[in-house]
């Protein structure tokens, strides 16, 4: 148990992270709805009702859409451009290990490469498929629960309810993706240019600590 804790200590650090993060959106969350029920003249509920709100899916869906936006892009530009002195660039010296062409005879090779064929192609860019899959998906339920939000408060306004078609025209779900897009594109931006002249000693999101600035790539 040490060994498998010791090995996969950083995505369980994440995932715990993640865990605590989630039980504090939705605890705050089911708070906040209860408290726009009773200002709009509805009744509260309970928060095992809150999980299949408008409100929970548009909370939690709109953040997880920019997050997986933002890492599919990430991967997937990091192919074609390149920053100079950035550790998150390839470098400029020609070809590098990413770039080779993987060999079905390498020892403990993952079986599509063993494979070849289709299997092969799809998993060479498996990681951008996937995260750009998770985007969509995301960008779906986030639009799921944005529209039945959206219907909830109109219903207990009595005002009409809105289409699919019509919400799409309106700003509301527009604004709750851009305003998380903008944040994500000016992090990858920041990770980029910082670790041109900042270190971090022991990262792997970091160039040595004696590295020249023009020195690209980790």
């Amino acid at each position: 148990m040490k060994k498998f804790i010791y090995q996969n200590s950083l995505s369980i650090v994440f995932l715990l992270l993640f865990a605590g993060a989630m039980i504090g959106q939705l605890v705050f969350g089911f708070d906040e709805y209860n408290n726009e029920l009773i200002e709009s003249g509805g009744q509260v509920i309970t928060i095992c009702d809150y999980l299949t709100t408008g409100h929970f899916f548009e909370a939690t869906f709109e953040n997880w859409e920019s997050e997986f936006l933002q890492m599919s892009l990430f991967v997937w530009l990091t192919i074609f451009l390149k920053q100079k002195g950035s550790s998150e660039s390839k470098g400029f010296d020609g070809p590098e290990e990413v770039d080779r062409e993987p060999s079905a005879h390498k020892k403990d090779a993952p079986w599509p490469v063993k494979s070849g064929g289709v299997w092969l192609k799809i998993y060479q860019n498996s990681l951008t498929i996937s995260l750009f899959l998770l985007f969509i998906i995301s960008f779906i339920l986030h639009l799921y629960g944005s529209l039945k939000d959206e219907n909830t408060m109109n219903i207990l306004k009595g005002k009409p309810t809105v289409s699919l078609g019509d919400y799409l025209v309106q700003t509301r779900f527009w604004f709750e993706s851009f305003q998380n897009w903008q944040s994500e594109f000016l992090s990858v931006f920041a990770i980029v240019v910082l670790s041109i002249f900042l270190r971090q000693k022991g990262s792997s999101q970091s160039k040595p600590v004696d590295a020249p600035h023009s020195q690209t790539g980790e």
